[in-house]
């Protein structure tokens, strides 16, 4: 596979001396290193997106940090890669394989366009987001539970921020190479340090080529990500993060299951859309500018700009329907997608004492400007299909006709305020709440309509923390939160959805603070969850409520000076309890009742003073619906078509060669089971990788 000019020009650079990195040894998470880690922290003590000084054990919420030692444990370099070893966390509709779509505690947000994400704090879900590479990320916070009170348009499972790796002000530089299975190549570049006395840089450079281990799927990607931060004054001080991300692969839609739902039928790899087309482009650039000053008072002032651009352009065939004799029916699409989103936030923080109250107040307004054109060409046919089962590329391609030529434009104006109070030396009482006003507007230009909406919402939330002990804290919450729903193909707007979300659940930290856990119970409600009408299967109503229970339990940590791990079990009951449409009493799309992993790493140093470290992953995932189910097939009694469960396996090992220079091993589906990991239909399925080799060097200098 040739390399694009982008790459071409960034691959001389990350591996400018054909290594990669080691990062120092570092036992606590507060200290930064460039490069891969080793002797790192998997347990974190707070979290950047949580807006407050609480520390994560006395905050009344839980809270799931992937720090960047699991990250380099785990040997990701995407976050796909890390899911598995989150509890709760569920993979939805991936858009075949271009975007990131999870689902949070069983909530899920509109299969249509991706999930909601952070990046710093700033919304980073709008628009058409490429699968997010971890190069230039520090960690990945999973805000469980409702959200909107602090950043508004949200599901009310949780929320995830992700933080990216911040300049340090002592020279550090880092590079890596990979090699490995189905034709990897990645190389990536960490370098940071000052620039005189007041200002310091960080620079990411990642590049990657797989020819890819189904069919006809290779894929590229290159990610460029600086950052500097300017000590204006003592006081002052100017922050910038930048990304720029550009994927390329076919857009897959995986394999098919047969009509009574069996799966297996054609090999894992077999690619069913039609190699000519190519590859899809996505592209994502972000821009971030954050001023922020302390004042006398001991107040603390912040002014943050986000500006990101993204796009989808590229030509694809996806299945349609499946016939008994094994012949795939097939729609060949144009998408050519942008958007464009400038946020601005202001923010003031600082304390209070009221009595014997001592109050952290946070006092904050938000304004964005998101704009998204989307233009798609389709057509379908008999003459276009595919055999499954003996499959013949390269027919003539039919030219696709204008299907959906749309601009929507959303404006939104927040304000939010919250207290995080002190109540006595046991207890702590954080309270938030915010509103928002939006103004929609979307213009069809096929049909020359325009519809327009004004959805506000206040998102309110409480929470308590009791900490009878140094080491244990029992804690509550409750609050709820809103997304306004998308409008669809003929302009139809719908409420937005609203959810409400109760917690309760304790939080235990070793005294030395290198190892917690959680456990928590939830039970949250979903309301005005769109979904199609019944009497036009080609349109939808807001008209769906889901209810999400269960039980989980997140353990990470060092506990010992040899054993590091990290575990999590969940048990989660989601079911639909209203719709018009879908089976009442069912379950939704690729959620588990049960999932759970366990990573364990071994480390320790040899007689001539090198390290060594080796160790493992499992994760299981159990049965899931893998295609949505109405009330006329459950009264019919027909069954439902369900996702088998799966449990795999991961080995990683490393050996540190010098103080800076390290060998890296990664093995992923250790047994090569064969999974599913995904579904959108029958049609839609998503196959999990086979098994792949990885191996690394990694240096510092």
């Amino acid at each position: 596979m040739s390399l694009p000019p982008f790459t071409r020009r960034l691959l001389p650079l990350a591996l400018c001396t054909s290594l990669p990195v080691l990062a120092q040894d570092a036992q606590l998470s507060t200290v930064e290193v460039v490069g891969r880690t080793a002797s790192g922290a998997y347990h974190a003590e707070e979290a950047a997106g949580a807006k407050t000084e609480l520390p994560l054990r006395e905050l009344p919420q839980s809270v799931r940090i992937v720090t960047r030692q699991a990250i380099d444990d785990l040997g990701a370099t995407k976050l796909d890669d890390v899911l598995d070893y989150v509890g709760g966390v569920s993979r939805q509709n991936n858009f075949g394989g271009l975007w990131d779509n999870i689902a949070i505690r069983g909530m899920p947000g509109d299969q249509n366009v991706g999930m909601a994400t952070l990046f710093n704090g700033f919304s980073s879900g709008r628009g058409f987001n490429a699968p997010r590479d971890l190069a230039g990320v520090e960690r990945i916070e999973f805000l469980k539970g409702p959200a909107a009170a602090l950043y508004g348009s949200s599901e009310p499972g949780g929320t995830l921020n992700v933080v990216s790796k911040r300049p340090l002000w002592k020279a550090a530089h880092a590079v890596e190479a990979y090699g490995g299975s189905h034709g990897l190549k990645r190389g990536a570049l960490d370098s940071t340090g000052p620039i005189g006395e007041n200002f310091a840089y960080r620079l990411n450079v990642a590049v990657e080529d797989r020819n890819g281990w189904r069919e006809h799927v290779g894929s590229q990607r290159q990610v460029l990500a600086p950052a500097f931060t300017w000590k204006l004054t003592n006081d002052t001080v100017l922050e910038y993060t930048g990304e720029i991300l550009r994927h390329e692969t076919p857009l897959d839609r995986g394999v098919v299951a047969l009509a009574n739902g069996r799966l297996g039928a054609i090999p894992r790899t077999r690619f069913l859309g039609e190699p000519a087309d190519g590859d899809v482009r996505v592209d994502n650039r972000t821009h971030q500018l954050i001023l922020s000053h302390l004042w006398a008072s001991g107040w603390t002032g912040r002014l943050g700009l986000s500006q990101r651009s993204t796009g989808i352009h590229g030509y694809s065939t996806e299945a349609t329907a499946l016939q008994a004799n094994g012949l795939l029916t097939r729609q060949r699409r144009l998408r050519d997608y942008d958007s464009d989103d400038l946020a601005l936030q202001a923010e003031l923080q600082g304390r209070v004492e009221t009595g014997n109250l001592s109050h952290e107040l946070l006092f904050g307004v938000e304004r964005f400007r998101f704009e998204m054109d989307t233009r798609m060409l389709r057509v379908n046919g008999q003459p276009y299909a595919i055999d499954i089962y003996n499959p013949v590329y390269g027919q003539a391609q039919p030219t696709p006709a204008a299907n959906t030529d749309t601009f929507e434009r959303q404006r939104n104006t927040a304000f939010y305020l919250q207290d995080a109070i002190t109540l006595a030396p046991a207890w702590r009482l954080l309270a938030g709440v915010r509103v928002d006003r939006y103004d929609q507007t979307l213009l069809n230009r096929l049909r020359s309509t325009q519809t327009q909406q004004q959805p506000s919402s206040t998102s309110p939330r409480v929470g308590l923390s009791w900490l009878p002990t140094p080491q244990w804290t029992v804690y509550a919450n409750a609050g709820r939160s809103f997304r306004p729903n998308t409008s669809d193909a003929a302009g139809n707007s719908f409420a937005p959805e609203s959810g409400r979300a109760l917690e309760l659940g304790t939080k235990w930290e070793s005294r030395d603070k290198r190892i917690g856990a959680t456990a928590a119970l939830f039970d949250i409600r979903k309301r005005n969850v769109k979904t199609t009408d019944p009497s036009d299967s080609s349109q939808s109503v807001a008209a769906g409520e889901i209810r999400s229970r269960g039980i989980e339990f997140d353990l990470a940590g060092q506990l010992s000076s040899h054993w590091r791990v990290n575990a999590s079990l969940v048990w989660n009951n989601v079911e639909i309890t209203r719709d018009n449409q879908l089976e009442v009493g069912g379950r939704l799309l690729n959620v588990p009742r049960v999932n759970g992993s366990l990573l364990a790493v071994y480390e320790d140093a040899l007689a001539n003073g090198q390290r060594y470290g080796i160790g493992g992953g499992v994760t299981h995932m159990g049965k899931r619906l893998g295609q949505a189910r109405t009330q006329d097939e459950a009264n019919a009694g027909t069954a439902a078509f369900e996702l088998p469960s799966y449990t795999t396996a991961k080995l990683v090992a490393y050996w540190r060669m010098t103080p800076t220079l390290r060998l890296t091993l990664d093995v992923d589906n250790l047994f090569n089971a064969t999974y599913y990991t995904s579904s959108f239909s029958r049609l839609w399925v998503a196959p999990g990788m086979e098994r792949a080799i990885t191996v690394g060097l990694q240096a510092k200098f």
